[in-house]
């Protein structure tokens, strides 16, 4: 039986959440939150997204995501303005290129979700080993 598209949208999401996490963490298993810089253990903290996740087109953007704390992330609804500064911080411009890109439309098919999905799991599992 196919397994439905919801499922791999949450398979991804927590597997590219993983990642975002992971490749941030230190040699000490934590990572600071992007926007208040409070170091947590990493299956601590969250996926923060500059742009909102509802807008498909930046979901899985790795350039629009950081780890952040629970109280930046959802506390302090992203706190969008601290983020895209820090984004702008690490590339000139990059906050306004994800605001830009988060407008377009994007439809994934169902086996570009499974690709994706296969892409983070083997990224994830690189980070882990």
């Amino acid at each position: 039986m196919a397994t439905s598209r919801s499922k791999i949208v949450k398979e991804l999401d927590a597997a590219f959440s993983r990642y975002i996490r992971l490749r941030a963490v230190n040699l000490d298993g934590y990572c600071e939150c992007y926007t208040c810089g409070r170091s947590y253990e990493w299956k601590k903290i969250q996926c923060g997204h500059f742009m909102s996740r509802a807008r498909y087109a930046t979901r899985w953007h790795e350039d629009n995501c950081r780890p952040q704390c629970y109280g930046c992330n959802v506390m302090q609804q992203g706190r969008q303005y601290d983020f895209g500064l820090n984004l702008d911080r690490e590339r000139e411009g990059l906050a306004e290129e994800m605001h830009q890109l988060s407008l377009t439309t994007v439809k994934f098919a169902t086996w570009e979700l499974e690709e994706m999905l296969q892409e983070y799991k083997e990224k994830v599992k690189s980070l882990e080993s």
